[in-house]
């Protein structure tokens, strides 16, 4: 079942018409969300996100959506499938209506919860999307549903047998992975493209930032990062909101250590 505004309906019914702004002009967002044991994991991170997107790209925020209305609309969505852990997606998008103009700033939302599934592999290959890139402008920070750049490179990676890909930007410079940001540990340093660089804000990105900054052990630079220092590094990792941390183990002819990425992983399931 999914929550269409409030109504459930079974996930097989059409619920969109041609007019659909999402489905016209990618006018939508989205929160990818982990709920263990029927909690919200990073729940005002996940909110406070939506709703700074929304108000850059100018969508009315109705008086209703409230945190605890967001909670609660996800919850009884996870409640209605029969889940306790479950991946959520909740979209948000313009009322129907307009060309490039919309007609109106109000807002419809669709949740969808499904199995959680999390496997970390053992064995991880990444290499290079170098066929387009994301623009390095602000735009590229939220989480819209303009994907076809991560929808092209996930081909790519599934037709060279590998696990991710590196997308890079205009400037060609590193941005994120597919479905996640990117950090590259050199010894105690640790390295991730700023948000200049075009990379989604990613809520476990932020935490990771936070989990590194608490820790007098390490070094934390955002920056820019070149696909050539990924071969140089010691390791290098990839972070989602549903997987958590992702060790990468191989990158071109490069062979990856694990050690203090497992380190960090171990130190975010404690926050959870």
């Amino acid at each position: 079942m999914i929550n269409f505004n409030g109504y459930f309906i079974e996930d097989s019914k059409e619920l969109f018409n041609a007019n659909n702004r999402a489905f016209k002009y990618g006018d939508a967002l989205f929160e990818t969300i982990k709920v263990k044991k029927s909690k919200v994991l990073f729940l005002e991170d996940h909110y406070f996100r939506l709703m700074a997107s929304m108000r850059m790209l100018r969508m009315e925020i109705p008086m209703s959506l409230t945190l605890e209305f967001f909670e609660n609309e996800i919850l009884k969505t996870v409640e209605e499938n029969k889940l306790e852990n479950a991946r959520i997606r909740f979209s948000v998008f313009r009322k129907d209506g307009g060309l490039y103009t919309p007609l109106t700033n109000e807002i419809s939302y669709l949740i969808e919860a499904s199995k959680l599934n999390i496997a970390i592999k053992e064995i991880y290959t990444l290499d290079i999307y170098k066929d387009y890139y994301i623009y390095s402008g602000l735009l590229s920070t939220l989480k819209t549903t303009n994907k076809i750049t991560n929808v092209l490179a996930s081909i790519y990676a599934k037709e060279n047998n590998l696990d991710n890909c590196v997308l890079l930007n205009e400037k060609k410079n590193v941005v994120e992975a597919i479905n996640g940001n990117i950090f590259v540990i050199f010894k105690n340093k640790i390295k991730t493209p700023a948000l200049t660089e075009g990379c989604v804000k990613g809520i476990m990105r932020k935490k990771i930032i936070e989990l590194i900054s608490e820790n007098n052990e390490y070094s934390l630079e955002e920056t820019s990062i070149s696909p050539f220092e990924l071969q140089k590094a010691d390791e290098v990792f990839i972070t989602n909101a549903i997987i958590g941390i992702q060790p990468v183990t191989n990158y071109k002819k490069s062979s990856f250590n694990t050690k203090i990425t497992e380190e960090l992983a171990i130190r975010l399931d404690n926050l959870v």
